[in-house]
């Protein structure tokens, strides 16, 4: 089976982040590929989010952090919500506030609420499916799952500068070789010093 890669084409990025927003409007998935690549979080720790873990009912504001345990390791970890995180969320908060949804009965569901669930989030086999589709659909050329996305925020990080070393703080990967195979950074590297070198 195929590793699972980062979108590493800026021109791909868009396409997948805009699909939601332009191509075939859903609020919800829209802030799903948002969330997946801002926050470098696992999918099941993306899917068990709640309004309450981003929002401040007292003070009527985002958060500026969410607080979580991650599920897979026990580990507990702050993540920043970034402007552009801010901007999907609020945008899809709006859409919820225009229903005339209670706020406290607003704070206890999930973010990715299922449609037919009642207050459950959607699985992690609908949020591959949302992803794949979009990826499908802006036609990129390579496998992408739920997991890409959270490849493609460390592999922009990289790319901008950010040490591979904090990554993997980010990612609570047990060492740096981990994260650095996990990114592709290796081959990457590799790769750019031949281009560099170009005789």
């Amino acid at each position: 089976m195929k590793t699972t890669q980062p979108i590493r084409d800026i021109g791909e990025l868009d396409k997948i982040k805009k699909y939601y927003c332009d191509v075939k409007p859903n609020k919800r998935n829209w802030l799903l590929i948002i969330c997946g690549l801002n926050t470098a979080l696992r999918i099941s720790d993306i899917l068990k989010l709640r309004w309450k873990d981003v929002y401040n009912e007292g003070l009527l504001s985002f958060k500026s952090h969410i607080d979580i345990k991650e599920q897979k390791t026990g580990k507990k970890t702050t993540i920043f919500i970034n402007n552009n995180l801010k901007e999907a969320l609020a945008s899809f908060l709006k859409d919820l506030f225009a229903k005339k949804i209670n706020l406290a009965e607003l704070m206890e569901r999930f973010i990715f609420l299922g449609q037919k669930s009642g207050n459950k989030p959607i699985s992690r086999i609908q949020a591959f499916r949302i992803i794949s589709h979009a990826a499908e659909k802006c036609q990129l050329g390579h496998r992408v799952s739920s997991h890409s996305l959270r490849k493609t925020f460390g592999y922009h990080a990289w790319k901008k500068g950010v040490s591979p070393a904090l990554l993997t703080s980010i990612y609570n990967h047990s060492s740096y070789k981990i994260t650095t195979r996990y990114l592709g950074i290796d081959q990457d590297d590799r790769d750019e010093v031949f281009g560099l070198v170009n005789l």
